[in-house]
């Protein structure tokens, strides 16, 4: 099913790609905006995968050159719990040599230019 090799999809199972179809037909409204930003290259010629299988996970962007996830984050992120969770699944793709980098959805809708800027920032590193 592979055919970039684990290093793209980090051993993935099927049933996450499958899931992985179904959230790219229900996007937020900030995941929209800012894909419309990532696709096809436009950002410094790096190309981003939107709702991308990585081991037990589907980032919301993924840009596998850069070894970079982008997570756009709604209110329930805010919640102790999910924060927990959300600092688990960080660590566990940064021992995967991935960087996570978040945004909220309010971030994202009223300054998507700094949200460019900081993504940018990490093509440097």
């Amino acid at each position: 099913m592979e055919k970039y090799g684990d290093g793209l999809f980090k051993g993935a199972s099927h049933k996450l790609f499958e899931f992985s179809r179904v959230l790219r037909k229900g996007s937020t409204d900030a995941e929209d905006i800012l894909w419309q930003a990532l696709r096809r290259k436009q950002l410094d010629g790096f190309k981003f995968r939107r709702q991308h299988p990585v081991n037990k996970y589907i980032a919301d962007f993924y840009c596998h050159d850069a070894k970079l996830i982008i997570e756009v984050d709604g209110e329930i992120h805010n919640q102790v719990e999910n924060k927990e969770c959300d600092q688990g699944r960080t660590y566990e793709l940064e021992e995967l040599g991935i960087t996570v980098i978040r945004f909220t959805n309010e971030h994202v809708n009223t300054d998507l230019n700094a949200v460019l800027n900081e993504i940018r920032s990490y093509f440097q590193k």
